[in-house]
């Protein structure tokens, strides 16, 4: 299995969004896809249809290490191969309460997930998680079982300037996970203005390092701002428009499997 964590200390760039995407694309292609919604906003949860305020949030209780099985934690979504566990604000006072402690265990929550015996009973192929703008040790535990990172951002030149941020605490949380890496960049909501050409272009030219390699870029598309609504894969939404085909397109190349 694979885990991917979905990382920007930037809020709208389309974190979510891409999550969501992502995994719609991979189950498209065969794959069995678990979700996690790292975020107390839950709004992946909310994507998925799976969002529940009225309770202790799965994500929850994993920080918590209040759980038994993985299948106390994970719910299936009405997409055959994409499970989830999902969040809502109980994650905040998890991590809150987390920061008290003298736990050895602090930074290892997410591990225990990964290592208890039912685990390897779910078969996942990818475990893509989402993270919110910020590093707290709700953030630090995924950073802790992630493989690769993908930075979604947008073109400006706080983004741009914020990347290096990103990468070298990436390199700090290497201290807990040697083997993690940061996979690239995913240009997010692009026009194709002279600004953000040339801000794509600089990307371009700093390939030989691979924190800023470009793995794809995602047209603005009015129709993204109205699926916002309606809670559905952009492709179910709006096959046609420009972000459905560029993420379509990414996941293509990413995997190296088309649907």
């Amino acid at each position: 299995m694979r885990t991917i964590s979905i990382l920007n200390l930037k809020g709208g760039v389309a974190k979510t969004f891409t999550a969501v995407n992502m995994a719609y694309e991979l189950m498209k292609r065969g794959y069995k896809v678990l979700l996690i919604d790292n975020d107390k906003q839950g709004n992946l949860s909310k994507a998925y249809g799976r969002y529940n305020a009225d309770e202790v949030a799965p994500i929850a209780k994993l920080l918590c290490g209040d759980w038994r099985t993985a299948t106390e934690l994970i719910q299936a979504t009405e997409y055959e191969g994409i499970d989830i566990i999902a969040s809502n604000m109980s994650l905040f006072g998890a991590t809150w309460n987390l920061t008290k402690t003298d736990d050895e265990s602090q930074t290892e929550r997410y591990k225990e997930l990964i290592q208890h015996a039912d685990w390897v009973r779910c078969g996942y192929d990818y475990c893509i998680i989402d993270n919110p703008p910020d590093i707290g040790l709700n953030v630090v535990n995924a950073l802790a079982i992630t493989d690769e990172v993908i930075v979604p951002m947008k073109i400006d030149e706080d983004a741009l300037e914020g990347l290096d941020i990103v990468a070298e605490q990436i390199e700090d949380a290497k201290a807990l996970n040697p083997s993690l890496k940061m996979r690239g960049v995913l240009v997010t909501v692009y026009q194709n203005t002279d600004g953000e050409a040339a801000g794509v272009e600089w990307l371009k030219q700093q390939a030989d390092t691979e924190k800023y390699n470009i793995l794809g870029v995602i047209r603005y598309s009015r129709k993204v701002a109205e699926n916002s609504f309606m809670r559905k894969p952009i492709y179910e939404y709006s096959p046609c428009c420009g972000a459905a085909q560029d993420y379509k397109r990414f996941i293509t190349e990413y995997t190296g499997k088309a649907r």
